[in-house]
């Protein structure tokens, strides 16, 4: 039985490409690029006035709080008490440029420990505190 309906069954492969949806892809992008980069400049222009201005080179001291797995206190690689630390910070929240803060505890440390130390820092008025770890590989 020989189902001719008319239609040539050549198996032929076409080979243009169609170029229609690359080309409404390409147009598409354009008008999105269009549309975004007059918003990308939205500061209003203005002419500053020009000062002759020395820019602040006075950086604030950073102090590094140390905690070490057994609980110890070191600031700045020195160990100290609890009491010289609040004499410590007391004096630092009175200089005209507070210091920089930075607490670094042991990953082994009872969270009580840091948590004093935090509370120290509060206590003095510090307004800078920041924690120091290790990035992840």
């Amino acid at each position: 039985m020989n189902f001719d309906n008319g239609l040539d069954n050549t198996d032929e492969i076409m080979s243009e490409i169609n170029m229609t949806p690359l080309v409404d892809v390409m147009l598409v992008l354009l008008v999105i690029f269009m549309i975004t980069m007059p918003l990308l400049n939205h500061a209003v222009k203005i002419d500053l006035p020009q000062a002759d201005n020395i820019a602040n080179k006075i950086k604030p001291e950073t102090v590094t709080l140390s905690v070490t797995a057994a609980g110890e206190i070191h600031w700045n690689e020195q160990p100290i008490t609890e009491k010289v630390l609040a004499e410590r910070l007391q004096l630092a929240a009175q200089q005209t440029t507070q210091p920089e803060i930075q607490l670094r505890g042991d990953r082994r440390v009872d969270y009580e420990h840091v948590v004093k130390v935090m509370a120290s820092v509060q206590r003095a008025g510090i307004l800078k505190l920041g924690f120091v770890t290790e990035p992840l590989h």
